[in-house]
C-alpha cells in the first residue's frame, strides 16, 4: 500500500469510518487532518460498534499509529472521553496516538458562539454546535489558542486573557448572556493539558520522517466534498478543507509525497442538516431508505436526508480531490426497489448543467435530469464476490462508473468488515 488519501465524494456519512478501517489494515501510520468533533466515523466489529469522532479508525488495529494533525481542531474534553471509552472497550492507547502541536484549541467560548450565531440566523446552516467554525474563525483571525501554547504557561495566560478580552463583551453586548471567567477556564484547560501533554509532538517532522522511511501513511479526511468550504454547497458547509488538499496543509506532509486519493460514495446521495440537494427523495421513498440504510448522524443522531446518486457531484468531487479509484457503499440498502435513477445532469431557466454550479439559487431550484435503470430485487447482504451480484446490481455499478470516469475498487453490502469485496 502507498501513501493514500481516503475521501467523502458526497456530503458526507458515505461509510468512510469503515473503508478507512479496511485500508488501515495495510497502513503503518493513519493520520486526521481536518475537521473537529463535529464529524463522526462509525466502525462495526463482531457486532461491537465504534464511533469515533476525532481519534483515527486505524485506532482500532494493534499497532498502528495514530496522528491527529495540525488541520484538525480538537476539543480536549471530548478527545479524553474518547480515549476512554475506547480504552473501557479494550483499545489500548498507550503510546499510539500523536497530536500535533500545532492543532488548535476548541474552548467553551467556541461552541457558546457557535449555539449563539445559528440560533439567530434566518436560513439556518445545520451546524453540529461543537464550536468548530468559531475555533477556524479564530485561527485564521490569528487569535487562535495551539497545542503548543497551552502547554507553555505564560503564553496560555496572555492568549487565554487577549481572548477574552475580545469575547466577553461580544457575549454581554450583543447576545445580552454572562461572559467566561478567566480563573475557571485556566484551571480547566491546565488539567487537560496535564492529561494530554503526553501525546503532544511535531507531527510534522514526524511525518516526514516516516514517508522518507517508506513507512505506509493512510490520510483520513472527515465529512465530503461537498461540505468543503471552498469547493462545496457554500455557505452551507464545514469549516475546512475535507478535500484531498487538506491532507497536505492539514498534516505538512508534501502532495509529491501522496500517491493515491480513493472516494467513497453512497450507492445512493445523503446530507444531513441544511442547504441545496438536487435529488433528495419524496417522503415516502425517503422514510424508506432511511429506516432501511439507518441514516441518522452519527455525531448528532439527527436523521439523514437520502436521494438518488448524483453524479453530477460526485464528477465535481473526483475532479476537485484527483480521485484514482471509488469505493461504493450500501449497495444493500437499495435491494428491493423495483427501479433507481442517477442524476445526470441538472435543468435551470432553461440551461443544463452537466457540471457542478456553485450557484445557490441553481442548487435550489433545478430539475434534475435522470437516467432509470431496473432494479435487481435480491438480497445483496451475504455476497462477498462480485461475480455473485445480480446483473442490475452490475449494470448500476458499470453505469456510475462510466459516468465518473473512475474505476469502482470496492463494494460494500452491509455494515460489516466482511461484507466488502473488490470489482473483480
Amino acid at each position: 500500500m502507498s501513501n493514500t488519501v481516503i475521501v467523502g465524494a458526497q456530503w458526507g456519512d458515505e461509510g468512510k469510518g469503515k473503508v478507512i478501517d479496511i485500508y488501515a489494515q495495510k497502513a503503518d501510520i493513519v493520520v486526521r487532518y481536518q475537521g473537529g468533533n463535529n464529524a463522526g466515523h462509525t466502525v462495526v466489529i463482531d457486532k461491537d460498534s465504534f464511533v469515533l469522532h476525532l481519534i483515527p479508525s486505524g485506532i482500532l488495529h494493534k499497532g498502528k499509529l495514530c496522528v491527529i494533525g495540525n488541520g484538525v481542531v480538537v476539543d480536549p474534553k471530548a478527545l479524553l472521553e474518547e480515549i476512554n471509552i475506547l480504552e473501557s472497550k479494550g483499545i489500548k492507547i498507550g503510546k499510539r496516538l500523536l497530536i500535533s502541536r500545532d492543532a488548535h484549541v476548541i474552548f467553551p467560548y467556541h461552541r457558546r458562539l457557535d449555539e449563539l450565531r445559528e440560533s439567530r440566523k434566518k436560513k439556518k446552516i445545520g451546524t453540529t454546535k461543537r464550536g468548530i467554525g468559531p475555533c477556524y474563525a479564530d485561527k485564521v483571525a490569528r487569535l487562535g489558542i495551539r497545542f503548543v501554547d497551552l502547554l507553555n504557561d505564560k503564553v496560555f495566560k496572555d492568549k487565554l486573557n487577549e481572548n477574552l478580552e475580545e469575547k466577553n463583551p461580544i457575549f454581554s453586548k450583543i447576545y445580552n448572556v454572562e461572559g467566561y471567567s478567566f480563573d475557571e477556564l485556566y484551571k480547566e484547560y491546565s488539567g487537560y493539558a496535564e492529561k494530554i501533554k503526553k501525546y503532544v509532538c511535531n507531527t510534522t517532522v514526524f511525518l516526514n520522517d516516516a514517508v522518507g522511511k517508506k513507512k505506509r501513511v493512510l490520510f483520513e479526511g472527515a465529512q465530503g466534498t461537498l461540505l468543503d468550504v471552498d469547493h462545496g454547497t457554500y455557505p452551507f458547509v464545514t469549516s475546512s478543507n475535507s478535500t484531498s488538499g487538506g491532507a497536505s496543509t492539514g498534516t505538512g506532509v508534501g502532495p509529491n509525497k501522496i500517491d493515491k486519493v480513493i472516494g467513497v460514495v453512497k450507492a445512493y446521495t445523503t446530507r444531513v442538516g441544511e442547504g441545496p440537494f438536487p435529488t433528495e427523495f419524496s417522503d415516502d421513498l425517503m422514510e424508506r431508505i432511511r429506516t432501511k440504510g439507518k441514516e441518522f448522524g452519527a455525531t448528532t443522531g439527527r436523521p439523514r436526508r437520502c436521494g438518488w446518486f448524483d453524479s453530477i457531484v460526485v464528477k465535481h468531487s473526483v475532479m476537485v480531490n484527483g480521485i484514482d479509484e471509488i469505493v461504493v457503499t450500501k449497495l444493500d440498502v437499495l435491494d428491493d426497489l423495483d427501479s433507481l435513477k442517477i442524476c445526470t445532469a441538472y435543468k435551470y431557466d432553461g440551461r443544463i448543467y452537466k457540471d457542478f454550479p456553485s450557484d445557490i439559487e441553481v442548487l435550489n431550484n433545478c430539475e434534475p435530469l435522470y437516467e432509470e435503470l431496473s432494479g435487481w430485487k435480491k438480497d445483496t447482504t451475504g455476497i462477498t464476490k462480485y461475480s455473485r451480484l445480480p446483473k442490475n446490481a452490475k449494470n448500476y455499478l458499470g453505469r456510475i462508473e462510466k459516468l465518473l470516469g473512475a474505476k469502482i475498487v470496492l463494494i460494500s453490502v452491509g455494515s460489516e468488515r466482511k461484507q466488502t469485496f473488490s470489482n473483480e
